[in-house]
């Protein structure tokens, strides 16, 4: 299968060029590298001029293209005619070496997937069940695997907010497990959205859908919105022996009151997108559930070293979710 590999960066000179040199040591190489750089100085520039891959392209993009989304769609664009799978990758993320055959492999095993995507390693530590292994009820069980399910999730259980579908699938009120709840079994699982800074589509979807104009700048959800608008046109798989490592850059994410207001209100936008008539259940749950967030950040004012952080995103959360009284996205 012929394929294409879209990153789009942003002030990311250092980790990109390790992405790349991880793209290098690839087993499988992309047919075409295109790298779209919404930067504002030309560092980027400077390192994908000392050459790295000879069917790269660099295009630096000026303001009306800046901004996950619109890159990506600038990128889709730039395709060549034969390409028949497109791979999106994040400029923080790291390729084992199997990465793009193990996607491909995922092709031809389920030749009716719309899209597919990989699998992050260094987040969690899963342990395999066996006869002796050790489990409480702060353990998050799936398919023969556990790990620890996260303070949060832990807090939601006792009200009654947890996520009542398998991860990678929202529920009626959103919330719910991400892929990243999938254990390191080597298997692929359907799931209904995927992480888009390691997805790949198919390139016939892009001739009906392209990113949504909503998500401007760093884009919070935008791969949950894509996905699920794929979903419903086909099937999604993660495949989990597809490795890969993500190391969270500092540079080009939006300081944390926009972002912890993005986390609402974007929130929101996809969770009606998938259930546009939620029951009174679901939006009780679903404000609860925010609510519920919300106060756990504020509570990390004290129990966390990054007290400003944790103080201006909970604020921003405050203001999203306030927001949606007033001015609710149009979905």
């Amino acid at each position: 299968m012929r394929f294409s590999l879209i990153i789009c960066t942003y002030h990311r000179p250092e980790a990109l060029k390790i992405l790349l040199e991880s793209v290098k040591r690839q087993t499988v190489l992309p047919h075409q590298i295109l790298i779209i750089d919404g930067s504002r100085d030309y560092h980027t520039k400077s390192i994908i001029e000392r050459g790295f891959i000879g069917n790269m392209k660099y295009y630096k993009v000026e303001e009306e293209n800046r901004g996950l989304t619109r890159q990506r769609n600038f990128g889709v664009e730039k395709l060549n005619e034969d390409i028949e799978v497109v791979f999106f990758l994040d400029d923080d993320t790291i390729l084992f070496p199997d990465y793009f055959e193990q996607i491909l492999k995922t092709y031809r095993e389920f030749p009716y997937a719309l899209g597919v995507s990989g699998y992050i390693v260094n987040e969690q530590n899963w342990t395999e069940i066996r006869k002796n292994t050790m489990k409480s009820n702060k353990d998050f069980i799936f398919d023969g695997w556990t790990r620890k399910e996260g303070s949060r999730f832990i807090l939601r259980k006792k009200f009654g907010l947890s996520p009542n579908v398998p991860p990678g699938f929202m529920p009626d009120f959103s919330h719910g497990y991400s892929s990243g709840f999938l254990p390191p079994s080597g298997k692929p699982y359907e799931v209904e959205m995927l992480m888009g800074g390691i997805a790949s589509y198919k390139k016939e979807v892009f001739e009906k859908l392209n990113f949504s104009s909503y998500f401007e700048g760093y884009g919070l959800y935008e791969d949950a919105d894509f996905s699920l608008r794929v979903s419903k046109m086909g099937k999604l798989y993660v495949n989990t022996g597809a490795k890969v490592e993500h190391h969270h850059a500092v540079a080009g994410r939006p300081n944390k009151f926009i972002y912890g207001k993005m986390v609402v209100r974007n929130g929101w936008y996809v969770w009606r997108l998938k259930n546009p008539r939620p029951s009174l259940l679901a939006k009780i749950k679903w404000n609860a559930t925010s609510f519920l967030l919300t106060l756990v950040r504020f509570s990390n004012v004290f129990n966390t070293k990054e007290r400003v952080e944790a103080f201006t995103e909970a604020v921003g959360r405050t203001m999203g979710w306030f927001s949606l009284m007033f001015n609710k996205p149009k979905v």
